[in-house]
This record gives structure tokens, C-alpha cells and sequence, in this order.
């Protein structure tokens, strides 16, 4: 067993409220897709919406309100699709990186705990252990949720689905799991070593905090994925 530091008491109560917020966000967008009958135009962002809100909290559920619902079906059924070459750039962007992000987030709460119930490590320790499954399940994931993007877009086949979902998100998972792993490696290996447990609200805070790192550096490269095709404007 790997030896891990206790966080502080305000730490832990830190990363109580910061999870306490994210499940609100989250459970709030869910209500509204699926109580309040506003079934997202494209299925797969009923699940991007609330899994962005794990990791973004308050700011995903403001970014729904305000930007989401306009992709509602009540709403394109009365005024149509919003134009994408109408909105804001930022707006595009992060619509491009939630997808990533969203495959990613849950890939690596599955691999996270696996690693956890299963004591596995990766040369000794199990941070490596972490990235190598983070990445894997990441990947699936991410491709998955951007194939339910893609092909219902530009109406293509399985096979030609699952190879422009291959090209559109395999870069922007890189880019988002570097952003992942730096901030996993700072707050495991420097700020907190020899790290903490899985178990502590702080360490998944501290989670939450490098995945808004991630979706930061996916964020260039999305804009280039963007703009040469391989990602769909939303």
C-alpha cells in the first residue's frame, strides 16, 4: 500500500463544498432536460450538459441556461437551430471541448477508482497507474461521445463515423489529459506528497481543478480541429 497524506480539515471541507456544488449543478441540468421536458436537439448533450457540470459546477450550469436550452427541441421546433456561424467563438469552442471533456471526465472517474478497488500501480506507484488507465478509458469514452456527435450531423455510415470521430477527438483527448496529468502530477507529487487518498473530498476537488486545466489545453486545439472540419461547429 502506497503511503498517502491526510489533507487539512479546511481542505477537506473545501472539497466538500466544491463537490456538493458540482452534484447540485449537474442534478439541476438533469432536472430541466428531463422534468422540465427540455430534451436536448442533439441526444448526446443531455449527457455532455450534466457530466461538464462534475468538473465545472455553477459556471457549466450558467454556460446551459444561457447557451444549452437554445439547442432544446421545444426551442428549435419554434425558432430553428441557433446558426453556428453566428455565435461567438468562445461559445463554439467550448460546445467543441465539452464533448472531449465530457468522454474524458467519465473515463477517468471509472479509471480512477478501478485502480483504486484493484491496489493497481504502474512501476511501483499508483499515479502511473492512473494516467495509463485515465488515458485509456478517456479515449473510449471521448470517441464515443463524439461519434453520437458526428454522424448524426453529416449523416455517414458507422465506419466512416467512428474514423471522423477517430480523427476529430484523438487529439483534443491528448491535449485534455496533458492538462489532466500536469495537474494531477502537481498537486500528487509536489503540493501534497506522497499524495492524497482517493477517498478525501480534497483529492477529487483537486480533480475537478485539473480537468478545468484540461479543458483548457484542448482548447487550441480545438480551435484548429474546428477550423479545418475534423470537429463540427455547434
Amino acid at each position: 500500500m502506497e503511503r498517502h497524506v491526510q489533507p487539512a480539515g479546511w481542505i477537506e471541507a473545501v472539497g466538500w463544498f466544491s463537490l456538493a456544488l458540482a452534484f447540485a449543478s449537474a442534478l439541476v441540468i438533469l432536472a430541466d432536460i428531463v422534468l422540465g421536458g427540455r430534451r436536448q436537439k442533439m441526444w448526446i448533450m443531455n449527457l455532455v450538459y450534466p457530466v461538464t457540470a462534475l468538473y465545472w459546477g455553477p459556471a457549466a450550469l450558467r454556460f446551459y441556461f444561457t447557451r444549452g436550452r437554445r439547442a432544446s427541441k421545444p426551442v428549435v421546433e419554434k425558432e430553428g437551430m441557433p446558426d453556428s456561424d453566428k455565435l461567438p467563438r468562445w461559445d463554439v469552442q467550448s460546445k467543441a471541448i465539452s464533448h472531449c471533456g465530457a468522454g474524458c471526465t467519465l473515463g477517468d472517474i471509472g479509471a480512477e477508482w478501478l485502480v483504486y478497488a484493484a491496489s493497481l500501480t504502474l512501476a511501483g506507484k499508483a499515479l502511473y497507474a492512473d494516467f495509463a488507465l485515465d488515458f485509456a478509458f478517456a479515449w473510449v469514452l471521448g470517441i464515443l461521445f463524439q461519434y453520437f456527435t458526428i454522424v448524426p450531423m453529416r449523416n455517414i455510415g458507422r465506419l466512416k463515423g467512428v474514423w471522423a470521430a477517430v480523427k476529430a477527438d484523438t487529439l483534443s483527448i491528448v491535449a485534455f489529459q496533458i492538462g489532466l496529468f500536469l495537474g494531477m502530477w502537481l498537486y500528487q507529487e509536489v503540493i501534497f506528497s506522497p499524495g492524497l487518498p482517493k477517498t478525501s473530498a480534497a483529492y477529487w476537488m483537486l480533480m475537478q481543478l485539473s480537468m478545468v486545466l484540461g479543458f483548457f489545453t484542448a482548447w487550441p486545439v480545438n480551435a484548429w480541429l474546428v477550423r479545418i472540419g475534423w470537429k463540427e461547429k455547434m
